[in-house]
């Protein structure tokens, strides 16, 4: 099989030839990697490890706004941040939004996005690896920007139709600007990914109730919009949202990612038999501290204990309990893991 043909199987709960790997890194985790290795890229480096998939992006082309002081970054939102790596936001513009104030907002244009060179960028790989595409659209993150944390969930009892348009307008941007890319090279893309994070170590963020109410339809949204041009959607959602997870395949996603065993509700065994003929589930190999502070062989005893439990059956990727592998990983370890992974074998 390709690796394009072997996560499909696995979308498909089919048994492929062997168990898909998927690995996502900080780039200070591929600067260290590729010394270590002696490799001369990152590409090298996904090769090495067997990863089955590759991701194509849009190209920012939108105004350069100035920073204020003390400012490393603003979101298309209009949001500036502080802080280490992507900090935290300097204010919360909405904050105090009447309705009216909400629409008079000036939201971003899709048009900042340049997806001239996806199709192009995707096809490079020859259809041998699966496509990832369509914009992150991490549209409750923005709203906590917009709103403030706090006070988004006092807006949700007080004032609900004003949290429903700060979450439409978000997602009008984040659904055109992913239409425009799948328009563009829909034919060359394979999984739309998205990603919110719903779940904190100790559980789900909100209550299935206020996540049915606030964020489902415009999950569904996009989650209609990918299967519009037959790609599969994949979510990425940190913590523990296991009582989330009926709504999330009631909207239909078909995959989760990273899905973390140590947090609060995602007992691995739980989670393939109650869920695992419905959704796919990729990762579950403990990167909080079996990858961080393990040994080598620690790491593939315990890969072999997730691949045990996780691949049967189809429906299963590979890979570190969250997407962003940190500088303090050891390349061992991650080698270790991916190594164990290639050697597996369903029964």
């Amino acid at each position: 099989m390709t690796s394009r043909e072997r996560v499909l199987a696995a979308f498909d709960h089919v048994e492929p030839d062997m168990v898909p790997r998927w690995c996502g890194a900080s780039p200070e985790f591929l600067v260290k990697a590729r010394r270590e290795l002696n490799l001369p890229d990152d590409e090298s480096f996904s090769v090495r490890i067997g990863d089955d998939f590759r991701r194509v992006f849009a190209r920012y082309v939108g105004p350069d706004f100035p920073l204020s002081p003390g400012a490393v970054s603003r979101t298309v939102f209009g949001v500036e941040r502080t802080g280490f790596g992507y900090g935290q936001p300097l204010s919360h513009p909405l904050a105090t939004a009447t309705l009216r104030d909400v629409h008079a907002y000036p939201w971003p244009d899709p048009a900042w996005q340049d997806v001239s060179h996806i199709r192009e960028d995707a096809l490079r790989w020859n259809r041998q690896y699966a496509i990832l595409g369509g914009d992150w659209s991490p549209f409750w993150h923005d709203a906590i920007d917009l709103l403030g944390m706090e006070n988004l969930y006092y807006k949700m009892y007080d004032e609900p139709e004003t949290v429903d348009a700060v979450l439409r307008h978000i997602v009008d941007y984040y659904a055109t600007v992913s239409q425009r890319m799948f328009d563009a090279a829909a034919d060359a893309i394979d999984i739309f990914f998205i990603g919110n994070d719903f779940g904190s170590q100790r559980g789900p963020l909100l209550g299935p109730a206020e996540f049915e109410r606030f964020i489902v339809p415009h999950l569904k949204r996009l989650v209609d919009l990918g299967h519009a041009y037959h790609l599969k959607v994949q979510l990425h959602c940190c913590g523990g949202f296991e009582p989330l997870i009926p709504a999330m395949i009631a909207a239909g996603v078909d995959g989760l990612h990273a899905i973390q065993p140590c947090c609060e509700g995602m007992d691995l065994r739980h989670l393939k038999a109650r869920y695992g003929s419905q959704i796919l589930f990729n990762g579950a190999i403990d990167s909080q501290h079996v990858l961080l502070e393990g040994t080598p062989e620690l790491v593939r005893q315990r890969t072999r204990e997730v691949l045990d439990i996780m691949a049967p059956g189809g429906g299963y990727v590979a890979g570190a309990s969250h997407d962003y592998l940190l500088e303090e990983t050891p390349v061992e370890n991650v080698i270790a893991m991916f190594d164990t992974v290639a050697e597996w074998r369903y029964r």
